[in-house]
């Protein structure tokens, strides 16, 4: 009888755990940033997920979603992976084409932005910060109006691309210029 119970709330788990993983999708979709400007081309894969009235940045204490100060995926699930075509200036450092992985470390007035050279792995787990291949700090703004869900999206003008990450009522732009 024991054993029947054990292997009862033993497969309640699995069965839990497995439909949480299933059904993650529809909380935080995926999604595919893209933007091509003369020979560059450049693409984010990330998910995204929604506000749901939560208090998304702010300090830990306050029970923040995304706590300054601590690392962050860039949306939900897999780790966010950018892919540039060419060789870029990225918010005025030199990095060299290929796919990175790409994560934040946020706080109220700058973003610590990093690419990383581990690809595939889910995005929870924080990175191997010894293959980080870039860090920039770049600056917070405000949003014009309030994003529900996380969005990356792309605005070019003659020479460059900004890059732009946005939820609630925060954003951050990032310009990336072909070499």
């Amino acid at each position: 009888m024991i054993k029947k119970i054990i292997i009862g709330v033993v497969l309640g788990v699995v069965i839990y755990f497995v439909y949480g993983i299933l059904t993650t999708r529809s909380h935080s979709p995926q999604d595919t940033a893209t933007t091509t400007i003369g020979d560059l081309s450049v693409s984010v894969v990330y998910c995204q997920p929604f506000k749901k009235g939560r208090l998304i940045f702010g300090e830990e204490s306050e029970e923040a979603l995304v706590p300054y100060g601590k690392y962050w995926r860039l949306g939900a699930n897999e780790a966010s992976e950018i892919t540039l075509s060419q060789d870029v200036t990225f918010a005025g450092q030199n990095l060299a084409a290929g796919s990175y992985r790409l994560y934040a470390v946020p706080n109220a007035k700058s973003w610590q932005v990093s690419l990383n050279s581990e690809l595939g792995e889910f995005g929870y787990f924080e990175p191997d910060y010894s293959l980080d291949v870039l860090k920039v700090d770049v600056p917070v703004s405000k949003n014009a109006e309030e994003m529900e869900q996380f969005t990356i999206q792309f605005t070019n003008d003659s020479t460059a691309t900004q890059m732009h990450m946005m939820w609630d009522k925060t954003r951050v732009s990032i310009p990336i210029v072909a070499q």
